[in-house]
């Protein structure tokens, strides 16, 4: 009996168990993490240690997976990044300007607010009307607009033809106010403006990004962050983007999820008018029907391109992006077999009737 009661490990700590716990919830796979939660959860049978852990490794997991959230009340989504972080629970939106209140454990978006004008990156450019009024025409392809601007106020009139619309109007991420369109053509806006704005590479590169994401991932969704030289008012200093592109499938019925994560630092050199792009785009998939086989792959990218216009930036940029990106996807795709889809199970019991020493053999032509 004394000797069964020596070989009897020590039971763990709860701060050992917190640590434990934390590991598995930070290592699940892509879309999984409630999933584990749930299990680790019953498995500790002790509400302070889950609760601990959970509130530690959630806000990690979130932000390291590029947690795609919907914002409250509203159609936009908002990505959960250390890049947009203003506090623990608080994160920008830089396109749309707003600030969403996140609930971890949850995964979710408990509220939403404005930006602050200290929240927000401020212009080198001083020309805004230009820039603004250029991007609307752009993007909205009216027949006729008129931009008019009162100290703070702003008055957009619209005629299209034909057309009628009531509800909310969203100018590029830079203002969002009540819009409607009366029957015989007048539409009207009055909006506050921040007395802070996005620099016009910060709009111009998401406008650029946003046409390749929609292209290249079904369910993509980017962002662009200053990360530094926001309070920059002019040509001059050196400052940096950053692109952070967030892909995900998660079919759970099917046995299967997956997640493209991409983050790209994009250092503007005004000194040396060259501009350094350095990426890390990572890969993950889970397989685990009968089985269980994860992918989790990751690769680092350096580039160059020269100082441009903020609209000519964006374009030679995005295709840096763009050529990366595909490079690496057509590589993962060739590593892939080409079988027929025979919805047979691999037999997991009994993997010896495969014999890859068999196989490589026959290819190399060193056998019999």
């Amino acid at each position: 009996m004394a000797e069964e009661d020596e070989t009897q490990e020590p039971e763990l700590s709860d701060k050992q168990k917190k640590e434990i716990a934390k590991w598995f919830l930070l290592n699940s796979p892509a879309g999984e993490i409630q999933y584990v939660a749930k299990d680790i959860r019953s498995v500790l049978n002790d509400d302070n240690v889950y609760n601990a852990a959970a509130s530690e490794a959630f806000p990690l997991y979130n932000k390291s997976h590029l947690m795609c959230l919907k914002m409250p009340g509203k159609s936009e989504d908002v990505l959960v990044t250390s890049f947009g972080e203003i506090d623990e629970n608080e994160y920008l939106d830089p396109r749309t300007a707003q600030v969403v209140t996140v609930d971890h454990v949850k995964q979710v978006c408990t509220d939403v607010r404005p930006a602050s004008d200290e929240e927000l990156p401020s212009p080198y450019i001083e020309d805004y009307r230009k820039e603004i009024g250029g991007r609307l025409l752009g993007s909205w392809l009216f027949f006729h607009a008129s931009f008019l601007m009162s100290g703070v106020l702003c008055t957009l009139r619209v005629w299209e033809e034909a057309m009628c619309l009531s509800g909310g109007w969203r100018g590029s991420g830079i203002l969002e106010a009540p819009g409607h369109m009366r029957k015989e053509g007048d539409f009207q806006v009055r909006s506050r403006f921040p007395e802070k704005r996005m620099p016009p590479e910060r709009c111009a590169l998401d406008a650029e990004i946003m046409k390749y994401v929609n292209e290249a991932y079904p369910k993509g969704i980017c962002s662009v962050c200053c990360v530094r030289g926001k309070d920059v008012e002019e040509p001059g200093p050196d400052f940096e983007l950053v692109v952070v592109i967030s892909a995900a499938r998660h079919s759970p019925q099917n046995f299967c999820n997956g997640s493209w994560r991409s983050v790209w630092n994009i250092e503007f050199k005004d000194e040396v008018q060259i501009v350094d792009v350095r990426g890390i785009v990572q890969v993950g998939a889970h397989y685990f029907e009968e089985g269980n086989v994860q992918l989790d792959a990751k690769h680092e990218f350096k580039d160059s391109t020269l100082f441009q216009s903020p609209d000519d930036s964006a374009i030679s940029l995005t295709n840096i992006i763009r050529h990366h990106e595909t490079e690496y996807l057509a590589a993962l795709q060739d590593l892939r077999r080409k079988l027929p889809v025979t919805r047979t199970l691999f037999p997991w019991h009994n993997t010896l009737q495969f014999s890859l020493t068999r196989d490589i053999t026959k290819e190399l032509g060193i056998g019999k």
